[in-house]
């Protein structure tokens, strides 16, 4: 039975917040603080989905990104000694540690002990450094770490703009010169423009203009939300394009339920930290458009699913911790913005959802996914290289501080 079903809109909402403030304080913050934070400096690169720590693992860019991102949040809104601690630690390491002095940008990875071990610039990592770095200035006021936040966004467009056709290139080597495979992962496409990339690019320089009111930034801000309504967008659909090359052709039939309805909220938000009240009026009937896309990839048991082949059929049906994090965002947000009280409804059905299914209540943090077959996934990691706090810790944050505003 639905335990929503006997109240209105803002007793859902308000239940909602409390139950992700307990799941945020009580249990995913402290997971980070006391199973991957390792002794000395620095954080742990693996834990295996049995709960095993691997103390050999890589230690990934964008993990710890993450993880600046994340205290920095928390300390921001909930002013605990302890966040602003794990803060410090993952911004030491991001600046100290993960920043190339030489060439600028981000490594990719680090050894377990701390050594660059992959120096590619992958320019996904140096968006996220940018998250974290501005949001450990908006919480701190630390003038370093914005300084590092604007010398990679001047990185990103001295390197990786491509001033003739727009966009970012995906990736680069050490020194910037051109590199072979530029793929993010091995199931990624090796093309020159992503989807993915270009989200995580958006999401940081809005982030970094909140805090940085420069005219440069406004304007590649802007641009970016553009690119997503005129060449990411398939107009027909409602869904984004994943990959493409450098004149913005495609011609991989995916649909990334995750990342529609991850990129529907992010988008509105660029677009309203913009200011910009034009392209706000633009971009705001594509984000109902790409949310209500997403639902072809919902469950009636509350969870979205990952992946489709829209030519061949083929499904992926897993259902992963971010995808299901992101769902309860973004249709949240259409209730928030939009009065859509049905998306509020499945809003709160995927939160049940990760309440039964991703939350791990014995071994803490969450699992990777509900497998197609309705099995748990301790196969993948608990938390490591794509593995971290920052999908459902911002979950939490996001709905916690929109009924802040809602107050």
């Amino acid at each position: 039975m639905n335990r929503f079903v006997s109240m209105n809109a803002e007793q859902i909402s308000a239940l909602m917040e409390a139950e992700m403030s307990e799941e945020l304080t009580d249990r995913i913050l402290p997971f980070w603080m006391e199973r991957m934070t390792a002794p000395g400096r620095g954080f742990y690169g693996r834990i295996t989905g049995e709960g095993i720590l691997d103390d050999n693992a890589p230690k990934g860019a964008v993990m710890n990104a993450r993880i600046l991102w994340t205290f920095s949040s928390a300390y921001r809104i909930f002013r605990k000694p302890e966040y602003l601690e794990t803060a410090g630690k993952a911004f030491r390491e991001v600046s100290e540690r993960f920043y190339d002095r030489t060439y600028g940008g981000v490594y990719w990875s680090l050894d377990s002990k701390g050594i660059p071990l992959d120096r590619k610039k992958q320019i996904y990592a140096a968006g996220f450094a940018i998250y974290g770095l501005s949001e450990f200035y908006r919480a701190t006021g630390n003038m370093e770490a914005l300084e590092l936040a604007v010398k990679l966004y001047e990185d990103i467009e001295r390197h990786s703009f491509d001033c003739l056709k727009n966009g970012y290139v995906e990736a680069l080597a050490e020194d910037w010169s051109e590199i072979g495979d530029m793929r993010l992962s091995d199931k990624d496409e090796n093309e020159r423009k992503t989807m993915n990339t270009h989200l995580h690019i958006l999401e940081p320089y809005t982030n970094l203009y909140r805090v940085w009111n420069n005219s440069g930034l406004k304007e590649r801000l802007v641009n970016l939300t553009k690119l997503f309504l005129e060449k990411i967008l398939d107009k027909d659909t409602g869904h984004l394009g994943l990959f493409f090359d450098d004149d913005w052709n495609s011609k991989y039939p995916l649909v990334s339920f995750g990342h529609d309805i991850e990129a529907s909220w992010l988008l509105h938000e660029a677009a309203m930290v913009s200011g910009e009240e034009e392209l706000l009026r633009q971009t705001e009937p594509v984000v109902k458009k790409i949310a209500y896309a997403a639902e072809e990839g919902l469950l009636s048991d509350g969870g979205m699913i990952y992946e489709m082949n829209v030519e061949s059929g083929a499904v992926d049906a897993d259902r992963h911790w971010w995808v299901q994090a992101e769902t309860v965002v973004g249709y949240y947000n259409l209730w928030q913005y939009f009065g859509d009280t049905d998306a509020l409804a499945k809003a709160a059905s995927c939160w049940d959802f990760i309440k039964k299914h991703i939350m791990d209540r014995s071994g803490g943090e969450w699992l990777w996914s509900l497998k197609s077959d309705g099995s748990a996934n301790r196969t993948d990691d608990k938390a490591g290289f794509w593995k971290c706090p920052y999908h459902n810790g911002r979950m939490c944050m996001e709905i916690i501080e929109r009924r802040i505003l809602r107050r």
